[in-house]
């Protein structure tokens, strides 16, 4: 069991103090005398249905968007009530989008409810765990979110290497290489011998979670290391390169250093892992940067960053292109929209919680952290500091038949080794075939999706 040494972020119910709000002595919110209309705290049991803390945060939302800030003061009052950060896991799904509204309504805010919380705002910052590599290992490992991904690409990633004596992975992966070393342990006992294995990685990332507490230098080091107790030879390299302009600077350097040799026999893996999302697509470019936004935006317009990037990717001609992501669409400009959407995707990582992680442990103290980073990224921000821009399966199906690669089925092999990873874990998580793709599901719902693509 990982043991986490920093003090998780405190209670949103402990350091949130509403301008105007009934306070006792004791500095916390008189929950006895609501604002006329709205229920008392007997009665605000009747608001705890997922439906009803949903319709809360909407009403919020468009207080916030429209400056009505006796409206949304009201509602934060109500939600702060019904929503407690240790509740079931609707309460704390909802606790995060509060926080997040709250965060919104600092930056936009101009009347003085809203300046008062901005005046709050630094005390609600989200403090996200910085991993040690085993911590992440054994993170990782504990839900099928990731393995799932890692699984269906590994097995996409054997049958294409068969054959080839030299293998280039491009791993463009949130998990920062996690998937590689179960990868290279196959690779290790293949019949015709392990390949020369090159690892190619992109360096200067954004900070999202989850994070590192070393260097990519320091990982790649530890990954050779590994390699040679495998008998596998590994020549690790890292490109420093960003999302933000679509990793132009890696893309580039492959071709101008001659790192990719597909006409001599190498074999070019790409391997996207939850990391393509964080590119800017079409809707960055429709906001307007007028004199009443508080977003800045940038001057150039990222607006076709993944059309180019994929676009790109083709040039490379890869042997194989594995793409997984979270089914979800997190790119709409209008707030209402967006903050459904996450809401009903988002109350499944809340959802399969307990059925892995007990109440009061440390990691889940820093998973529901970083759970509330994404909330609060895709509720609180705008224009290019809203990194978190899902789009579900069949859009970026669509993307990669633009940019002329083609799906490839995942062989059986690849179910078997998925539905054993599953296994390991809760019953709620299953396992369907669309068309040549596989989804990731959570008591029926799509979660993550995997998909494997070659040149047209």
């Amino acid at each position: 069991m990982m043991q986490f040494t920093e003090t998780p972020p405190p209670s949103l119910h402990q350091i949130t103090s509403f301008p105007n709000l009934p306070m006792n002595n004791n500095n916390q919110i008189n929950r006895t005398c609501p604002w006329p209309g709205f229920p008392t705290s007997k009665a605000l049991g009747s608001f705890g249905d997922a439906n009803c803390m949903e319709q809360l945060l909407v009403h919020c939302a468009n207080a916030i968007e429209s400056n009505d800030a006796t409206l949304a003061q009201q509602i934060l009052w109500v939600l702060n009530n019904i929503a407690p950060p240790d509740g079931d896991s609707n309460q704390r799904l909802t606790c995060g989008f509060l926080r997040a509204l709250i965060a919104r309504a600092a930056n936009v805010g101009t009347c003085k409810m809203f300046t008062a919380m901005a005046n709050a705002h630094a005390n609600l910052a989200i403090t996200t765990h910085k991993f040690s590599v085993i911590e992440l290992a054994s993170f990782v490992d504990l839900t099928p979110w990731h393995r799932f991904g890692f699984a269906a690409a590994n097995a996409a990633i054997l049958e294409v290497a068969e054959g080839f004596s030299v293998i280039h992975i491009l791993d463009l992966s949130l998990t920062h290489c996690m998937q590689i070393p179960t990868l290279i342990d196959a690779l290790a006992s293949r019949p015709e011998g392990p390949p020369l294995v090159k690892l190619t990685v992109a360096g200067a990332t954004e900070d999202v979670p989850p994070m590192l507490d070393l260097s990519y230098e320091e990982l790649g080091s530890k990954l050779v290391n590994f390699a040679r107790s495998r008998n596998v030879m590994l020549e690790f390299r890292v490109i420093p390169s960003t999302s933000s302009d679509g990793f132009s600077a890696l893309i580039e350097e492959l071709r101008v250093q001659h790192l990719v040799c597909a006409d001599s026999g190498e074999a070019l893996i790409v391997n996207c892992h939850m990391m393509l999302h964080y590119i800017p697509e079409e809707t960055l470019s429709t906001i307007h940067n007028t004199n009443s936004s508080p977003y800045p935006l940038e001057s150039s317009s990222p607006s076709y960053h993944r059309t180019m990037f994929l676009k790109s990717l083709r040039s490379l001609n890869p042997t194989i292109v594995v793409l997984v992501d979270e089914d979800a669409d997190f790119t709409s400009n209008n707030l209402v929209c967006r903050l459904r959407s996450a809401f009903n995707y988002l109350w499944i990582p809340y959802d399969t919680m307990d059925t892995f992680l007990p109440r009061g442990s440390k990691q889940r103290q820093w998973y529901e952290a970083d759970i509330c980073w994404k909330i609060e990224n895709v509720i609180a921000h705008e224009g290019p500091r809203r990194i978190e821009r899902l789009e579900p399966k069949s859009r970026w199906a669509q993307r990669m038949r633009n940019a002329n690669f083609r799906s490839v089925m995942f062989s059986e092999d690849a179910v078997s080794e998925v539905k054993h990873m599953l296994d390991e874990h809760a019953a709620g998580w299953g396992l369907k075939k669309e068309e040549e793709d596989l989804v990731l599901t959570w008591k029926g719902h799509n979660v993550v999706f995997a998909t494997a693509w070659v040149p047209a």
